[in-house]
C-alpha cells in the first residue's frame, strides 16, 4: 500500500512571505481592475473611444473573469493549496502576457510597466513554487 502526499499541503505548508504578498497585491489589484470596468469602464479606453451598452457587456465579462481569479488565488493562498495556487499563478502570468500584447497593439504605453512587473511578480512566485513543490511518498 502506498500513500501519496496531496499538492494541499495543509495550513503548516511554508509559503514565504513575499509569494504571499505578491498573491494579495496581484488579487487586489485585478479586484480594483474588476470595480473600475464595472462603475467605470471608461477609465479602460482611449479618452476618444464611445462608451455604448457593447462596452458595457464586455467590461462585465472583464470583472467577473478578474474576480473568479482574484477570488481563486486568495483562496489557494488561504488553503495553502499549492498545486492550485501554482497552476492559479501561471494562468495570471499568461494573462499578464497576453494583456502586454494587447496594450502594444493598442499603444496603451502608460499601463505596459505595470502589466510587464505584475506578469514578472507572478512568474517569480509561479518559479518558486514550481522548484519547491510538495514531496509525494512512493
Amino acid at each position: 500500500m502506498s500513500v501519496t502526499r496531496s499538492n494541499h499541503a495543509g495550513p503548516n505548508a511554508n509559503i514565504p512571505w513575499w509569494l504571499s504578498a505578491i498573491v494579495i497585491l496581484g488579487a487586489l489589484l485585478m479586484a480594483l481592475g474588476a470595480g473600475i470596468a464595472l462603475l467605470q469602464p471608461a477609465r479602460l479606453a482611449s479618452p476618444h473611444d464611445q462608451i455604448n451598452g457593447a462596452v458595457h457587456v464586455y467590461a462585465g465579462y472583464f470583472a467577473a473573469r478578474a474576480l473568479a481569479l482574484s477570488i481563486l488565488l486568495v483562496a489557494a493562498l488561504t488553503l495553502r493549496a499549492r498545486a492550485l495556487l501554482q497552476s492559479l499563478m501561471l494562468l495570471t502570468v499568461v494573462v499578464q502576457a497576453l494583456d502586454l500584447v494587447m496594450d502594444c497593439m493598442e499603444a496603451r504605453w502608460a499601463v505596459i510597466p505595470g502589466v510587464v512587473v505584475l506578469g514578472l511578480m507572478f512568474l517569480a512566485g509561479w518559479s518558486w513554487l514550481s522548484r519547491h513543490a510538495p514531496e509525494t511518498a512512493p
